[in-house]
């Protein structure tokens, strides 16, 4: 069985589903993914380009590895497998030097010290 994770805000398209389990034995992840695209079509957009390609946004991973994106749908599948879909993840925090200039207090309940 193959069963696919779904992070992010893709679960939208898969009617809340985080994991789905797919019938059959696909051969590669390629062939997968289309039957999960039969079940859930919206997904289909935002993971791959009008042209077949992974979106440069988001990572597919096989077994828990990473697989390059150009390669990753041609990647066979052995028996039970996991595919994870997962949207790259942008953004970043304040560092400390950053956090001592920034502050969300107004300038006279700033902490003493």
């Amino acid at each position: 069985m193959i069963t696919v994770q779904i992070a992010g805000y893709l679960t939208e398209f898969t009617g809340g589903r985080a994991e789905i389990n797919l019938d059959g034995t696909p051969a590669t992840v390629g062939e997968a993914l289309g039957g999960l695209w039969s079940a859930h079509v919206g997904l289909r957009d935002r993971v791959l380009t009008e042209q077949g390609a992974v979106r440069p946004h988001v990572n597919i991973f096989v077994n828990g590895e990473m697989v390059q994106r150009d390669q990753v749908l041609k990647t066979s599948l052995d028996g039970d497998s996991e595919i994870c879909i997962m949207p790259a993840v942008s953004g970043g925090c304040v560092s400390k030097v950053q956090s001592s200039s920034f502050s969300l207090l107004p300038a006279n309940r700033q902490p003493k010290g």
